[in-house]
């Protein structure tokens, strides 16, 4: 897979957006690559680790977040699950679903259903093992502050404002990785 031409079609001028999504895609990707590296033991495929750490983001084109320069018409919670579906159209069934796994530390059905969320009524919680360290690597940048990578208790701090499953869920990961 070139990653890099399909971030090309989706993101074909050089502008703030591109730069944001390269940014924070290659640090995300350069966490988990590491983690990779700590652990042989995991049998990871490192290969699949970066190309889907570079595309986990690639649905904030189609999403409404002037903050991060997003100007479509979606809501943000939505772009993992719009993200999934670009893959998807592309042919990668796998990366898709670290797309739609990836916001927050997953997403619950019952956690859909009680905050009235925008999306299909499912689980989206990761489950493969390099699903699991692109969405922890994922918890330690954000796409406002690029520069920066967040401590284990500032990514807890994010986490909490959607609820205790997540942090939970994370916390496991902070003992694995």
């Amino acid at each position: 897979m070139d990653y890099q031409a399909i971030i090309n079609k989706y993101y074909p001028e050089d502008n703030e957006l591109r730069h944001i999504l390269l940014v924070h895609s290659r640090a995300v990707a350069d966490k988990a690559l590491a983690i990779a590296d700590r652990h042989p033991e995991l049998s990871l495929d490192r290969q699949f680790i970066e190309e889907a750490a570079m595309l986990h983001d690639i649905g904030i084109v189609r999403c409404n977040a002037p903050g991060i320069q997003c100007f479509g018409t979606e809501p943000y919670i939505c772009h993992g699950r719009i993200g999934a579906e670009m893959l998807r159209a592309e042919g990668f069934p796998q990366h898709a679903r670290v797309c739609e796994r990836h916001t927050g530390a997953g997403i619950t059905r019952s956690q859909i259903i009680a905050q009235k969320l925008p999306l299909p009524e499912q689980d989206f919680l990761p489950e493969t093992m390099e699903e699991k360290i692109i969405c922890y690597a994922d918890k330690f940048f954000s796409k406002s502050h690029l520069d920066e990578e967040k401590t284990i208790e500032q990514a807890i701090a994010s986490l909490s404002k959607f609820g205790e499953e997540g942090v939970a869920r994370f916390r496991e990961w902070v003992k694995i990785f």
